[in-house]
């Protein structure tokens, strides 16, 4: 006799798999207000929302690439290359514009690059990506010598110190990016078409969609919002080093899952990978608070990506 009716079983897993993360939020919210009380500040609360914007700008992304069902561990290589062209156009004295428009079209064509190769090469994207991963480092080594370049212009610093009545502008960057990438995945053909190919990609062949293209569309979209994150990092840190981005692609990707997008493709949306990204900035803001150490924190990080297969597993079932 099962000690538990099938029915609770089963609604029980409804409500996980509909608004898991919104109570898992909540419930990480309630008990460190509880644990630290300079945690539920306005300073604090605005401060968390702008530590999330760079790996959340980046998730959005990600989350069209997971949609498809693929995945780009490059992401956090892809942010220190582009990191470091974006500092020297800048040290060049370039306009900030146009160090903007540059900076994206770099990152454009990297994913522009790694979507040819798992569409026209027919690799998967997991051997593409991690390729991409180390090439893209060792790039940004070679063009600096391992040198850090740092000292900006003040136009270029307000992108990532700035502030607009009170709320950062990273902030404001990653809300505009998830509500231009919400309308993109609602009303557009190419979000209809993503989650088609995630779905059954057979299925959106034989209905006359150009799989590739659209593939290939959702990796160019993952490297421009890894440029855009590395253009915001640069300008708060007020320097760019090879170094930076690494071991950002598990905070994007788990971002991404936990937020209810399937890393089997065709189901998901950037709301959650919105609340998934704040949720991980959470924590991250609450273990440093509490002053837990730096090596229980990669612990925890760690216990993150894990929770979030698990619970994809789970949403499918």
């Amino acid at each position: 006799m099962d000690l538990i009716p099938k029915f609770m079983r089963n609604s029980v897993l409804l409500i996980v798999r509909s608004y898991g993360i919104f109570v898992g939020f909540a419930v990480v919210v309630i008990v460190v207000s509880i644990l630290e009380q300079s945690f539920f500040t306005l300073d604090n609360l605005l401060n968390i929302v702008r530590q999330s914007s760079i790996h959340g700008v980046m998730a959005v992304g990600m989350t069209f690439v997971i949609l498809t069902a693929g995945i780009d561990l490059s992401v956090g290589s892809v942010l220190a290359l582009t990191g470091i062209f974006c500092a020297s156009f800048e040290h060049a004295g370039w306009p900030v514009y146009l160090v903007l428009l540059t900076t994206l079209s770099i990152g454009a064509a990297i994913g522009l690059f790694n979507g040819l190769v798992i569409t026209w090469g027919r690799v998967t994207p997991f051997v593409v990506t991690l390729g991409t991963m180390s090439i893209a480092r060792g790039f940004a080594h070679i063009y600096t010598g391992a040198r850090p370049i740092s000292e900006f212009g003040k136009h270029f610093q307000y992108i990532g110190g700035g502030y607009f009545l009170r709320v950062p502008i990273p902030s404001l960057v990653f809300l505009a990016v998830v509500f231009i990438a919400a309308f993109v995945l609602r009303y557009t053909r190419l979000g209809r078409y993503t989650y088609a190919i995630g779905s059954n990609e057979r299925a959106a062949r034989l209905a006359g969609v150009n799989v590739g293209a659209f593939k290939i569309t959702a990796y160019v979209i993952c490297g421009l919002t890894a440029a855009l994150g590395a253009v915001i990092l640069t300008s708060r840190l007020n320097a760019a080093e090879t170094t930076a981005g690494a071991g950002y692609e598990l905070n994007v990707i788990a971002s991404v899952v936990i937020g209810g997008t399937s890393l089997m493709g065709g189901r998901g949306s950037v709301w959650g990978t919105l609340v998934g990204a704040l949720l991980i900035g959470t924590i991250n803001n609450a273990m440093n608070l509490l002053l837990i150490s730096s090596y229980w924190q990669l612990v925890v990080r760690g216990s993150i990506i894990v929770a979030a297969v698990l619970l994809d597993r789970l949403r499918q079932e």
